[in-house]
């Protein structure tokens, strides 16, 4: 029967006896085989039969689109026979009634496909299993360099192949990568062949440019489990590029050995140097050694100037230039590392500085409040009216009375005529006074011969007659003439208990 591929380690490993005997009944091969080409392989295949079973011959076979073609075959009586075109690459390693193993010496592409391993068995019939086996072709690789000069030119961008790694008759196909810092592109094609083997071409682009000279550019093929490079440096030709050093901004009068040394990047090096003046020709003590300019003697201001060199090589010429000023004196910069200590050694006191005066600050506006919220504690609450007296030197509140209480006794007779008299220093006296609605009355008056002898003032009285809120005025109650119904207050004024107790 046709049986699928099993090893007989598969087959017997773990397995009970009655398990095992359906094993004896079955051909075991390879799952897959596979070899590179030239090379040789093993193509396993056993059977164990039961004893009342009788082999008669083992067959190999290959399948080919659904036909098979007879490879080797060993039969008990007559021997081995092996049929073109393996008869010379194809023998039986040890034939017998159980092991038809045979081996496959220098293998070829066509050598690839399903092999049948067949033991003809009597009286039970044919048995069989059928493997696969897989040529392997490894690649050639190689990588191929442009033969062309690359050239950089400013004004182009066009790409150029500069590199092309190949990997032929590969199977599988290979994979190649690059690795590099160039600014560049691949290009990838497979080519497959007759045989069944494959070519990988890449190719590598960029636009020649300075930067790129002297860069490395690595090919990377990978096959398979193996892995192989293929590396290359980039030449690049390109024009001088110029520059000019010596001035360090420092030429003084009477200094001495002083030069100009003409810098050039350029590939291939220049060949020539050219010295010469912005305006006018080089100063007397000049000379000239390939790329450098002496200057004799010590500096003098015919010195000054604009100096400029031109390089030259085989792709072209630049030039550069420098401007060169003479002072009287040498100039001595600060040390950097002094101004960084000393800028460095004002932050930290600027941050301290910060936090006193914040602290200062803090702690003032706290007594402020203090004292603020202190005097407010011994005055009274409410509103001064529009029309307040001065009482002591500050003011009293509207519905307290103004002045120590009057008698009330003290009335004169509508008709008496002392009201018309000249009264007493702090007399009292009535004054005639028309109401609102026309009926003559009577006002309660006292007269001073002394103004400042009054004790209140209306607030308009006292801003005409001068008096400020400072000013402590002739009268004063003192503690112990104070009323029951007044309190003291700390600027001199008195309010009555009620309007304290608010």
């Amino acid at each position: 029967m046709g049986g699928g591929a099993l090893s007989a380690l598969q087959c017997w490993q773990g397995l009970t006896w009655p398990l095992k005997r359906v094993c004896t009944q079955m051909v075991l091969v390879n799952d897959t085989v596979s070899g590179y080409i030239g090379t040789d392989v093993i193509l396993h295949c056993n059977f164990n039969p039961l004893p009342s079973v009788q082999i008669t011959q083992v067959t190999w076979q290959k399948s080919t689109n659904g036909s098979k073609q007879n490879v080797a075959i060993y039969n008990p009586s007559m021997g081995v026979s092996i049929l073109p075109p393996y008869k010379e690459r194809v023998v039986f390693l040890n034939p017998s009634r159980r092991d038809g193993t045979i081996q496959v010496n220098q293998l070829q592409l066509e050598d690839e496909g399903a092999y049948i391993c067949e033991f003809a068995t009597f009286p039970t019939g044919n048995r069989e299993s059928q493997l696969n086996l897989t040529v392997l072709a490894r690649p050639v690789n190689r990588m191929d360099v442009t033969s062309k000069q690359l050239i950089a030119h400013p004004l182009k961008n066009e790409k150029i192949v500069v590199a092309t790694c190949m990997s032929a008759n590969g199977k599988p196909p290979s994979t190649i990568t690059w690795e590099t810092k160039l600014k560049g592109e691949a290009e990838y094609q497979e080519i497959k062949n007759d045989n069944g083997t494959v070519t990988v071409i890449s190719r590598y682009k960029l636009v020649p440019t300075r930067e790129a000279h002297k860069q490395p550019l690595t090919c990377v093929i990978n096959y398979q489990t193996e892995r192989e490079t293929k590396n290359t440096t980039i030449s690049v030709l390109y024009a001088p590029q110029v520059s000019i050093e010596g001035f360090d901004g420092n030429w003084y009068v009477k200094r001495a050995d002083v030069k100009l040394t003409c810098k050039a990047d350029s590939n291939p090096p220049p060949f020539s140097y050219q010295w010469r003046m912005a305006n006018g020709s080089l100063p007397d003590s000049a000379e000239v050694n390939n790329n450098t300019l002496f200057f004799r003697g010590s500096v003098t201001y015919m010195l000054s100037g604009t100096y400029i060199c031109e390089a030259r090589n085989t792709i072209g010429s630049q030039t550069g230039q420098v401007d060169v000023n003479v002072t009287e004196f040498p100039f001595t910069p600060t040390p950097t590392d002094r101004t960084d200590r000393r800028e460095s050694s004002m932050f930290p006191a600027a941050i301290i500085g910060g936090a006193v005066g914040g602290a200062v600050l803090v702690l003032a506006v706290s007594v402020i409040l203090f004292v603020v919220l202190r005097r407010r504690h011994h005055t009274f609450k409410g509103d001064y009216n529009t029309k307040k007296h001065i009482y002591g030197n500050g003011y009293s509140k509207a519905g307290v009375a103004q002045h120590p209480p009057m008698a009330q006794s003290l009335q004169y007779p509508e008709d008496s005529d002392d009201e018309k008299k000249p009264g007493p220093v702090g007399s009292i006296s009535y004054e005639d006074e028309e109401d609102d609605d026309g009926i003559d009355g009577r006002k309660l008056s006292t007269k001073y011969d002394d103004e400042s002898k009054r004790p209140y003032f209306t607030v308009e009285e006292g801003e005409r007659c001068g008096y400020g809120e400072d000013r402590t005025l002739g009268f004063q109650y003192e503690p112990e003439d104070l009323p029951d119904n007044l309190v003291a207050q700390n600027d001199g004024s008195y309010i009555s208990k009620k309007e304290w107790y608010v």
